[in-house]
């Protein structure tokens, strides 16, 4: 994702002291935050996603896409410097090279969720308790009509 640093000339470049949250799970921003250095970490709720101190790697895409509230909360770990979209979405349909690397890196996600559900899937093929809706989730994944997905399940929901 270091092409996106070449495209952050315009935007509001921020050093964020470790603790920061540039987003927080269940809310609105509006905003993408590109990584230009330091660590930062993606939380759903208290469970640690991921830890990303790749420079370049993009944050708040999703709910800028969907129009919808972030699905995680993203917070310095430690001293960070981000560049800073207000007005994401503005900036995405104003540089089409940004919006395609932010298509690849989405379609990269897509890919390896449904190649580990597809492996899932085969593994416990034929199982009759809830590791046999592996099957279910994948066909949901695959076939979800735009503006369906509602995040979250019945057993643990996501709550904003």
């Amino acid at each position: 994702m270091t092409g996106v640093l070449a495209r952050c000339a315009e935007a509001q470049k921020t050093d964020v002291p470790a603790g920061t949250i540039l987003l927080a799970e269940g809310t609105k921003s509006g905003r993408i935050y590109v990584l230009d250095a330091g660590t930062i970490e993606v939380l759903r709720g208290e469970t640690r996603v991921a830890l990303v101190h790749e420079q370049g790697a993009i944050f708040g895409e999703m709910s800028v896409l969907l129009d919808t509230p972030h699905t995680a909360t993203v917070r310095a770990v430690g001293d960070a410097t981000v560049y800073a979209f207000a007005d994401a979405a503005n900036f995405l349909r104003s540089d089409p090279e940004t919006t395609l690397a932010v298509a690849k890196l989405l379609a990269q996600r897509l890919h390896s969720a449904t190649t580990y559900l597809v492996d899932l899937k085969r593994q416990y093929a034929g199982h009759t308790n809830h590791l046999g809706m592996v099957s279910d989730v994948l066909a949901s994944l695959i076939n979800q009509p735009p503006g369906d997905f509602e995040p979250g399940s019945d057993r643990l929901p996501d709550s904003p």
